[in-house]
């Protein structure tokens, strides 16, 4: 069976006959399982009996806490929604791409809205910037045709996931990919017009078929995403900076005041915009603070914080 929802308490799982509750086995927490895994559950007690080794898996790093929050497992392709208004946030964006990246999966950005702006090149050249290769699609998510643009990450057998901020259109977008009755769909959130943010629609992730033959997850609306332990997603998303560091004068270069500094001959050259690298340094310093470290005696190492340079 495939995991369909998780709650504090309970899970639901997908198999042949439909979706059903999920026993746990004693000692099982919920928070170990993710919507998207694969697992073996006894046919008689309904009790889940282990979970099958995941393809991929999406976490993040809640404030405050210190186990990461599991998103979704098993994803092939991510949908990073985002709408052409006040929404789209290149900041934001990146944070989604180095979690797409770190997780071994696709990374598609989907640009909703579009019948509402004036023009969406500019959206478009903007997120096809931040990342080499990046597809980027334009869509308006009501219309007949979105499911039809979006099909060639939604054949059978694929996972694609849908992660945006509240408001972009995901549960719009849902319902036009998802094998909804035309009485049951997805709700639908307003925006407020001042600041083009929405309501949250969605309060937990959840897996749903596809007309095309592939699943989608819904995840809720995030409007940060704290990074951790994701070093070689930024280097993905940040290739042109990663590929100008070993060309520097000095080895331990933080590519800001540095004499020889590769970086900051390429932003004196035009070639690197300095908003770029300030991003760059921002993730950068975000990522070593949040990810644990092994400390202590050989043999006896715990997982620690390293906290914020001084």
């Amino acid at each position: 069976m495939r995991v369909a929802t998780v709650h504090r308490s309970r899970l639901t799982a997908i198999g042949e006959a439909g979706a059903t509750g999920v026993q746990l086995p004693p000692g099982a927490r919920t928070t170990e399982f993710a919507v998207g895994d694969w697992v073996l559950v006894d046919a008689g007690s309904e009790t889940l009996a282990r979970r099958l080794d995941r393809q991929s898996l999406l976490q993040r790093r809640t404030e405050g806490g210190h186990a990461q929050q599991l998103i979704a497992a098993n994803v092939d392709t991510l949908f990073i929604v985002t709408s052409c208004n006040d929404d789209f946030n290149p900041a934001r964006l990146e944070r989604y791409l180095a979690l797409a990246n770190e997780a071994g999966t696709q990374p598609v950005i989907v640009l909703t809205k579009i019948d509402q702006a004036p023009d969406a090149a500019p959206y478009v050249a903007a997120a096809e910037a931040l990342q080499r290769g990046l597809n980027v699609v334009p869509v308006n998510a009501k219309a007949p045709d979105a499911a039809q643009i979006l099909a060639p990450w939604c054949g059978p057998g694929r996972t694609v996931a849908l992660v945006g901020s509240s408001g972009v259109g995901k549960s719009t977008l849902l319902n036009t990919l998802s094998s909804r009755t035309p009485g049951k769909p997805q709700l639908t959130g307003s925006i407020r017009e001042q600041d083009a943010k929405g309501r949250h629609t969605t309060t937990s992730r959840s897996l749903h078929a596809i007309n095309t033959g592939g699943w989608v997850i819904d995840t809720p609306g995030m409007r940060t995403l704290h990074v951790s332990n994701i070093a070689e997603g930024l280097e993905v998303v940040f290739a042109e900076i990663a590929e100008l560091a070993p060309n520097c004068h000095f080895a331990d270069c933080t590519h800001d005041h540095e004499p020889g500094c590769a970086v900051q001959a390429a932003i004196t050259a035009g070639t690197l915009q300095p908003t770029r690298l300030d991003r760059w340094r921002k993730l950068i310093e975000e990522n070593r603070t949040n990810t644990p470290v092994r400390t202590g005696p050989r043999g006896n190492k715990v997982l620690r914080a390293p906290g914020k340079r001084r």
